[in-house]
């Protein structure tokens, strides 16, 4: 790696914390040996995952929090009672320069809020946004935003775009990402004004992206194209229905070669073809939602992920410091006309 690289994490966010934090680490430091962790949390429940393990206690430094926000605190809650909590120690680590980057499996709501109240948004992004990678017929698609906004105007909208796309340049190398929003139909006069308005705008803007226009909910596993931009509610279910519908099946599999003995047979067959296809959709592969537009990184995991997952967020946040990925951000934004996305606004409000 060019240079050292911390990262701050919060050892007591998820379901099985820190267990599950401290083996996600230690999974991590293999793949990035030159990766050193400030880990966050209460430090006799986190001192012996390093005391049996010498890499481990090599390249973490314990700071000790007597605090730690739950998965059912409200955000108010939070952010009124938690600021000695580990998740705000760890957040705060970046805002200081402790830190580049920040990984937490804890409550996302209390995350989001939080980085945002210390780290501030980048110069020009108005909300930032949550944003992952989806598994589609070719490769990944990166989709945003996925639950931090609930309601956007046009504006966030081409943000989320710019941001997207950086994103997707970031980890993948694609010079010109191909961007679409997602919407109930193709065509040009589908859609709210809403959609339609940012659509304008964005055809019009002079952006290292392919905007291709509207696209529908199984473009999204197509790979129809590399960034998807929705607001926070459609987004949030869209992933949602997309976790679901692949436990539904996978469910279905298993009762299916349970249902007979040539089943079972028919199992031990192709069982090598099936390992290949669940390891392409399992979602700890694509563990790791990035709060992008943020002033700094934070990656958020999942609750309920283990070592592999973690380790998976953990090499988010570690891809996105190497790339800068807020630099590419922000000289994206100089391109954008916000004189023409305020004007559509005031008139839509007039």
């Amino acid at each position: 790696m060019a240079r050292e690289i911390t990262l701050s994490v919060d050892a007591m966010g998820g379901d099985s914390a820190p267990a599950i934090v401290m083996d996600g680490i230690s999974e991590a430091h293999v793949r990035y040996p030159g990766v050193r962790y400030l880990v966050h949390g209460r430090s006799e429940a986190i001192q012996p995952f390093l005391d049996g393990n010498p890499a481990l206690k090599d390249c973490c430094e314990v700071r000790h929090s007597d605090d730690v926000i739950t998965g059912e605190q409200k955000v108010s809650q939070a952010i009124r009672q938690g600021r000695k909590s580990s998740m705000w120690n760890a957040i705060d680590a970046v805002k200081t320069g402790d830190a580049d980057g920040v990984v937490s499996a804890g409550n996302t709501g209390a995350l989001m809020a939080m980085a945002k109240l210390s780290m501030r948004t980048l110069p020009g992004i108005d909300r930032p946004a949550i944003c992952s990678l989806f598994p589609n017929e070719v490769g990944e698609t990166t989709m945003l935003d996925l639950g931090a906004n609930a309601q956007c105007d046009v504006r966030n909208l081409v943000e989320f775009a710019v941001m997207g796309a950086s994103f997707i340049r970031a980890i993948s190398g694609i010079e010109m990402p191909r961007v679409g929003l997602l919407n109930i139909g193709s065509e040009d006069l589908k859609g709210t004004p809403l959609l339609r308005d940012a659509a304008a705008i964005l055809r019009d803007a002079d952006l290292a992206m392919d905007f291709v226009g509207f696209i529908e909910g199984d473009d999204i596993t197509l790979g129809t194209v590399d960034v998807v931009v929705t607001d926070g509610f459609t987004g949030n279910v869209a992933l949602k229905t997309a976790e679901g519908t692949a436990k539904l099946y996978t469910q279905f599999l298993r009762s299916a070669f349970k249902s007979s003995w040539m089943a079972k047979l028919g199992y031990l067959l192709i069982k090598p073809v099936l390992g290949k296809v669940m390891t392409r959709l399992d979602p700890r592969r694509y563990n790791g939602a990035l709060f992008v537009g943020l002033n700094g990184v934070a990656v958020k995991s999942h609750g309920g992920t283990d070592a592999l997952g973690f380790a998976n967020a953990i090499g988010v946040a570690v891809d996105m410091v190497k790339r800068d990925l807020n630099s590419g951000i922000g000289e994206q934004l100089t391109h954008l006309n916000f004189d023409a996305v305020e004007s559509i606004q005031a008139a839509k409000t007039a």
